[in-house]
């Protein structure tokens, strides 16, 4: 869903935040969502932090929130963001202040769209919200999630869901995913692109991610892949095989793809095809190439290879994704 956000005013965020706030959560939508701007520096939103009845509230970090707005900034904001709980009553016993629940019901009736960091899917779950979407929460409250909310298809294996107009995300930095991926949605890569850099984040980690993954501490200077995976981003054009990229980091394949696979998670392989699924993407966004050119570029070879790719990541053709996502 693509909004048209970019010729009007900023669009409204509003940050509900409830008790035993997760401080870490509560930071992340405020930071990401006031970093996207043009490329003139206008912002595209204004962001505001909200609660019921305008009272402070604990964060699980050891101080109050002190908020500037009550629920009524709710009713006029065409996003709401829920961050995570550690605690409460909505984590505890899958119930939620009654003015929270009739606020969050109100906007997502008028359309608007509403979103949840970590476990503020409990809030949404306990508003109700969820009940028949698909959606997730961090992996270490999955058991706890299913047993209050049954009738919510979790799948805890993911780093957000978008079953729109109601997104969720996994645990704590993937909140970061999923308000660059409502930055992308809403303005393109570019403007999210720009957001990811201020923040000094990765600009783009696909929602089926896993959430986590074992990362063993380098066994020492020198051990590491990281040169050979900027050597490849600047060559994804090429037709690199599996021996090149060991042979550039002057390992063997088999000592490779293992230091490979500890610092990402993802096999050479792997990595590469997402890497070159991004950069197309980001071509059909900010060009006029026709799709054998951007399939070329990115180093599928033909366009039938790229669209397969595309097809089987996000879902749509090469033509759906640039007029989706096309400014």
């Amino acid at each position: 869903m693509r909004n048209n956000l970019a010729m009007t005013a900023p669009h409204q965020v509003a940050v509900l935040v409830v008790d035993e706030v997760v401080a870490f959560d509560l930071g992340t939508a405020t930071q990401v969502f006031s970093t996207a701007r043009t490329a003139d520096g206008v912002g595209l939103y204004t962001v505001g932090v909200c609660t019921a009845g305008g009272r402070p509230v604990r964060s699980s970090a050891g101080f109050r929130v002190l908020p500037d707005h009550g629920l009524e900034l709710v009713e006029s904001a065409g996003t709401v963001v829920v961050p995570g709980v550690h605690g409460g009553s909505a984590l505890l016993d899958g119930v939620v202040e009654t003015e929270v629940a009739t606020a969050l019901r109100a906007a997502h009736r008028r359309g608007a769209r509403i979103v949840s960091v970590c476990t503020g899917a409990f809030v949404l779950a306990a508003a109700g919200l969820l009940n028949g979407r698909r959606a997730t929460t961090h992996w270490a409250y999955a058991d706890r999630f299913r047993a209050l909310y049954p009738d919510v298809d979790l799948d805890p294996d993911v780093l957000f869901l978008a079953d729109d107009p109601v997104l969720t995300s996994a645990g704590v930095a993937a909140g970061i995913d999923l308000c660059l991926h409502v930055v992308r949605t809403d303005h393109g890569s570019e403007v999210a692109n720009r957001a990811a850099r201020r923040c000094v984040v990765p600009a783009w980690r696909d929602g089926g991610q896993a959430q986590y993954i074992e990362r063993p501490v380098p066994r020492g200077p020198g051990t590491g892949v990281a040169a050979t995976r900027e050597w490849a981003r600047q060559r994804l054009h090429e037709p690199l095989t599996l021996r090149d990229l060991a042979g550039h980091a002057r390992m063997s394949v088999r000592t490779f793809v293992r230091h490979f696979r500890s610092e990402t998670g993802l096999s050479p392989v792997q990595w590469l095809l997402q890497q070159r699924t991004d950069h197309a993407r980001l071509l059909l966004e900010t060009t006029d190439l026709p799709v054998d050119q951007v399939a070329h570029r990115a180093g599928f070879g033909t366009a039938a290879a790229f669209r397969q790719q595309l097809h089987q990541r996000i879902g749509v053709s090469p033509s759906a994704y640039r007029r989706t996502f096309r400014r």
